[in-house]
């Protein structure tokens, strides 16, 4: 625009009068006039868009109150799509002027209504040449007998939606036709109100009553702004149909069905439809655009300090003295072991502290002050417990993540899934975008090798939103599932696809229920909130279910049962109401935190982060023979991890595990009980034991693992640390239990407590600052052996009546207890051992005088004599030694090598034996 020339305001008021040819020819004046078009966004464009008869509110029905980013951008979307229909047109017929010049016939355009050309559509379509107009004008028409479209023609309805009602059944025989601005009912003598077998069609605008429309492949439709009152959108074998911005309401069956594998052969429409969808803006996610729920998983990174112990002791003792040299009862060593339990264990009596460590004083110390440092050094891209939860939340204050375990978006998962990527980018069969399924039974069901693909929908109080059956393939990103009286997304029979960045919420069953040897890719979903389990795996299935975040729901996040053989990795499952995870009734998979798993069931749950949840973080059936590897576990109401075993008991377990769902199908049995089949995924280690290995377990109601079983386990290289009751509980384990290479530190009672009549061998493991004893013991056959028990409130091992104890080759310290403490009639080998002695009013090992079956050999104990003394634990370095314990397909399958180690622990003697002094313990 010259200098000196109107003003822009003035420009933009006369340039508002103008009606769309003009506003085109104007903007191709020039450049300055191309802006000037382009600035009248919010005014005449947005005019323009919203008083068009033939299309609604950009943003309809999910959104309408939500302004478009550009609604001249909106208009010319739906402006070019209106003309797909007619892309085929041919030159008409033409005549021949002087043989040189061919002159184009127009399109008619032909009046239907009271006083108009024609009385009836039918008479009108008689008339009608190629790509005729017929206008219908207010009223409502019905048509007595079927009506064949020969000829392509456009029939739109004149003023408002609404005014112009159609009763008719239409067979479209043309290669196209386009139907706009109508409300259509079906005819008396036929529920289908439009079908078609091979050409185009295209719905601009309509409403559709209580009937069917009906299109075969290699036929294909196009419908926008249209609203489906009760009425069933049958595709079959269709190429490419698209369904954008309706709203579907009030069904008695399925909405949309997609049957039957995409047709070979293609119509016209095909390439032109295929290029509108490319070219118009996908629901794809972006960096800028992708982020999960704000649940204050801000990433934050947070410094593992190490703590300080000085230990001051005084007095001697000679080191072994029977029950009668103990302290008297009015001392302050005698009131410390009223703290002991009538079963031998002690009852930690201090206040909590951040970490669940030590409190540094506050336990009957006078003059004595106790201090304690414990630091880890941890290696590797994820180690243990460096990525685990440090510390419990400030009162009030919600859980946050260390940075390492903030989810992936799903724009970044896609990157690193070049499959998951290519699915989600593909268009086939069906693509049902910008919808809303409301109010009615079912939502959209594909099945039969059919294809479909769901962006940006809405469903919600259905009796399930999308049902995908017999080698169907689904794509569903970003929809909104909620309120479903069902499942909200059911899959059986191999069905399978990609599920990807939904939102699934407040169904009365599970969000996602996969059976029968489906498959599907499960990615970077919100799964919360529902009345039964997050997602249930049962029947063969399988899926790959990674990065989501599944959250307060009522029962178990994830479920696994009937032979049901997933793979769970990188997930959040917390806040949930019961377990994270449960595995049962011949469940397969590998479990990580937050799952139960049931009677004989398998699989692989890894590198999840299950916290917060009211029962345990993940339950499971040791007959199941699950592995459960590289999670965190932590802030769960009970037990870190479960193991029960549903063969010795009722199968009423804590939090209502027990309990199980009604997961059949319509009321029919469940047979799949007997449906085994093959593990040929190569992902999947062969499954011969259960696992729990390579797992952070912290800050749990109760004891970070609990174990009730007589199957055989694997506990190997876990951090167990800061849980509310024990470390470790073997309450039953009639086969041996394998506790390998473990950290178990800081828990409030007790490290370890094995139970009478179980089997445990304890071997490798580092059990520090726990309140109890180290490890409590009244089982039958019982091996420690090679373990590192320092620092510990209680005794370093307490052995009860009637246990019987193998103690091989231990490093044991207690600073206010007994190194061994031995209580009645035990039977014992305690052999090469090297016990520290801790306070002096203690002695380093305790028995009562007769028991001669408790047999002591070849043990060194350790007191204090020079000042110089300093105790290292450098041969072998202090325990656990990870580094060479994660070994295999475990730790190659996740691509995450956890490597811990525990260098040394010194103590630094300072003054004579008989004089207060100090001693320095680190373990590094």
């Amino acid at each position: 625009m010259e200098a000196g020339g109107l003003p822009l305001e003035l420009w933009r008021m006369i340039l508002a009068y103008l009606h769309l040819p003009d506003l085109g020819r104007c903007s191709l004046v020039c450049r300055a006039w191309y802006e000037l078009i382009l600035s009248l966004d919010s005014t005449r464009w947005r005019q323009l868009c919203l008083g068009c008869t033939e299309c609604r509110h950009p943003n309809w029905p999910n959104q309408p109150d939500v302004e478009p980013e550009s609604w001249r951008e909106a208009f010319k979307q739906h402006y070019l799509a209106s003309k797909t229909w007619a892309k085929n047109a041919l030159d008409l017929e033409s005549s021949i002027c002087f043989s040189l010049f061919r002159r184009r016939k127009e399109r008619r355009t032909l009046s239907v209504g009271p006083g108009h050309e024609f009385d009836s559509l039918g008479s009108a379509l008689a008339m009608a040449s190629l790509y005729d107009r017929i206008v219908l004008f207010p009223g409502v028409y019905e048509e007595q007998g079927e009506i064949i479209l020969k000829v392509p023609v456009e029939i739109v309805g004149h003023g408002k939606l609404g005014e112009v009602t159609l009763l008719a059944s239409i067979d479209q025989h043309c290669s196209t036709t386009r139907l706009c601005n109508l409300v259509f009912m079906p005819a008396w003598f036929s529920p289908f109100m439009f079908k078609t077998t091979s050409g185009h069609v295209q719905f601009d605008n309509c409403n559709f009553e209580n009937g069917h429309i009906q299109v075969h492949g290699p036929g294909t439709c196009q419908v926008k702004f249209c609203t489906f009152r009760n009425t069933h959108v049958f595709l079959h074998n269709v190429p490419l149909c698209v369904l954008e911005n309706c709203e579907f309401v009030g069904s008695e069956n399925n909405s949309v069905t997609v049957e039957g594998h995409p047709s070979a052969d293609k119509n016209w429409a095909y390439k032109y439809l295929l290029g509108l969808i490319k070219s118009s803006p996908s629901v794809l996610p972006t960096e800028a655009s992708d982020s999960l729920l704000s649940l204050d998983l801000e990433s934050r990174d947070q410094a593992w300090s190490p703590r300080t112990c000085d230990i001051v002791i005084e007095g001697s003792q000679s080191p072994t003295s029977p029950t009668s040299s103990s302290p008297k009862p009015g001392s302050k060593a005698g009131s410390q072991e009223a703290e002991v339990g009538s079963d031998g264990e002690r009852v930690a009596q201090t206040p909590d502290s951040s970490d669940g460590g030590l409190s540094p004083s506050g336990e009957d110390e006078d003059e004595d002050q106790l201090t304690y440092r414990l630091s880890y050094q941890v290696q590797g891209p994820r180690p243990v417990l460096g990525g685990s939860f440090l510390g419990p939340p400030l009162p009030g204050a919600s859980i946050q993540l260390p940075s390492c375990l903030v989810l992936n978006s799903l724009q970044q998962e896609l990157q690193k899934d070049k499959e998951a990527m290519a699915l989600a980018s593909s268009v086939q069969g069906c693509l049902i975008r910008k919808c809303l399924f409301r109010d009615g039974k079912g939502g959209v069901f594909v099945c039969s090798y059919g294809r479909a693909k769901m962006e940006g929908n809405i469903f919600r109080n259905l009796t399930y939103a999308v049902r995908c059956i017999h080698n169907s393939k689904v794509v569903m990103l970003r929809n909104d599932i909620h309120r479903c009286r069902a499942s909200g997304i059911f899959l059986r029979l191999e069905g399978g696809g990609l599920i990807a960045g939904n939102n699934i919420y407040h169904n009365a069953e599970a969000g996602v229920d996969i059976r029968k040897k489906s498959n599907p890719l499960i990615l970077c979903n919100q799964i919360h909130h529902g009345l039964r389990s997050g997602i249930v795996v049962l029947g063969n299935g399988k899926g790959i279910i990674r990065n989501n975040q599944i959250f307060s729901n009522k029962e178990a996040g994830i479920y696994i049962l009937y032979h049901g053989n997933p793979i769970v990795s990188g997930n959040h499952i917390f806040k949930g109401r019961a377990a994270g995870i449960a595995v049962n009734e011949n469940g397969k998979g590998l479990i990580t935190d937050g799952v139960v798993v049931g009677d004989e069931g398998k699989g692989l749950i890894e590198g999840n982060t299950i916290y917060a949840n009211k029962g345990c973080g993940v339950w499971m059936m040791s007959s199941s023979l699950p592995h459960v590897t590289s999670n965190h576990v932590s802030y769960n109401g009970l037990y870190g991890v479960a193991v029960f075993s549903q063969k010795d008991g009722s199968g009423e377990f804590p939090g209502g595990h027990g309990a199980q769902e009604n997961f059949s199908e319509d009321g029919d049995a469940i047979l799949w009980e007997t449906e085994l089949e093959k593990d040929e995924d190569p992902l999947r280690r062969p499954v011969t034991i259960a696992l729990v290995e390579s797992n952070s377990i912290n800050h749990n109601g109760a004891s970070g693992l609990y174990v009730q079983s007589s199957e055989a386990l694997h506990v190997i290289t876990n951090v167990i640390h800061a849980n509310g009751d024990r470390g470790i509980t073997v309450a039953q384990s009639s086969q041996l239990t394998r506790v390998t290479n473990n950290s178990i530190s800081c828990n409030r009672q007790s490290g370890v407590k094995v139970e009478a009549q179980c089997k445990v061998e304890l071997r490798g493991n580092g059990i520090y600052d726990n309140r109890g004893h180290g490890i409590i013991t009244k089982g039958d056959s019982t091996v420690v052996i090679e373990n590192d028990i320092i620092g510990n409130r209680g005794s370093g091992l307490q052995l009860l009546p009637r246990s019987d104890t193998k103690v091989i080759k231990n490093r044991i310290h207690s600073f206010r207890a007994y190194g061994i403490a031995v209580r009645g009639r035990t039977k014992a080998l305690v052999q090469e051992n090297i016990i520290f002695q801790g306070k002096t009013n203690k002695t380093i090992f305790q028995q009562i005088s007769n028991n001669r079956e408790c047999i002591l050999q070849n043990n060194k104990f350790l007191v204090f004599k020079k000042t110089s003394d300093t105790w290292r634990l450098v041969n072998p370095p202090a325990r656990p030694h990870l580094e060479n314990s994660l070994r295999g397909p475990s730790a190659a399958h996740s691509g995450q090598k956890v490597t811990a180690m525990a260098t040394r622990i010194t103590a630094h003697v300072e003054g004579g034996y008989h004089s207060n002094r100090s001693i320095f313990c680190t373990i590094l």
